[in-house]
């Protein structure tokens, strides 16, 4: 499978970002990837006020453009993260089309960004974003790929569920910040990889220093060994890898973790299990 991550530019028009894509597109299509992948909030500048004002229904003018570039370039196509408002709520929604144009999967950022770091980032989603409450794991003809968006992934609760239900690959649309970036997301990619021995994807948009909000970018996908196959820094522009799957299913016959876990005595004192 070749998978191609997008590292875009957001700028403060829905049409511009649309375009912006589609000149990708055309630009890698001679590469002839599988899986096009793009970071969150790719079409929406990443602020709590601008979300209301981007926000569409599922369905709506960016989902229909969306599915019909996925038909359009015959790919799979992760769209990142969209503002998306369905019965007056608000979420950070995540939408995959398959090659005939068809929406495979569909996840909401279950866990919202609300952090306060002394002497660095400060945001709130939950002022304006209502959460999902679904693990999301999809199948395609090269096996079954879990998503989940930015801070979903610092809950190795989920990517373990994900990696249960099946999935050999994560795909991560992210947009850490120049706080979080640094300390974390290296770290953070590799070591949910090594433990989850799966591919990890975290795409990013690129990094604008005159935005309310400065993304970390560095675009990268991570091995189910645990290497940096490719990473990228701040800047526009794109990766493109060839990956088989199957390598995560024989990094677990090599290293049976997932087959070897003590599932009867991971429990708290009350019995539940964690």
């Amino acid at each position: 499978m070749k998978i191609a991550q997008i590292q875009s530019r957001v700028y403060n028009d829905k049409k511009k970002n649309a375009e912006q894509l589609k000149l990708y597109l055309e630009k890698i299509k001679s590469e002839r990837p599988d899986l096009v992948m793009l970071g969150e909030m790719f079409n929406c500048p990443y602020e709590t006020k601008q979300f209301p004002l981007y926000a569409e229904e599922e369905g709506g003018e960016t989902w229909k453009m969306l599915s019909h570039l996925a038909k359009e370039y015959g790919i799979y196509l992760a769209a990142g993260s969209v503002p998306e408002i369905s019965e007056g709520k608000i979420y950070n929604t995540a939408y995959v089309f398959d090659r005939n144009g068809k929406q495979i999967a569909k996840h909401r950022k279950a866990h919202l960004f609300d952090i306060q770091v002394e002497g660095g980032q400060h945001f709130k989603e939950s002022e304006i974003l209502t959460a999902g409450d679904k693990c999301t794991v999809f199948s395609t003809e090269f096996g079954k790929i879990g998503l989940c968006i930015c801070f979903d992934f610092r809950f190795p609760e989920l990517a373990r569920m994900m990696v249960l239900r099946g999935a050999k690959m994560i795909l991560v649309p992210a947009a850490f910040n120049m706080t979080t970036g640094p300390a974390h997301w290296d770290v953070m990619f590799r070591g949910r990889a090594v433990d989850n021995q799966c591919f990890v994807a975290g795409t990013s948009s690129a990094r604008d220093t005159g935005a309310s909000y400065v993304a970390w970018g560095h675009t990268l996908l991570v091995s189910p060994w645990g290497d940096v196959i490719e990473e990228m820094e701040g800047e526009e522009g794109y990766i493109i890898h060839d990956v088989d799957l199957k390598e995560a299913d024989s990094i677990r016959r090599q290293l049976p973790l997932l087959s070897a876990r003590r599932t009867d005595i991971y429990q708290s004192e009350n019995g539940a299990e964690f």
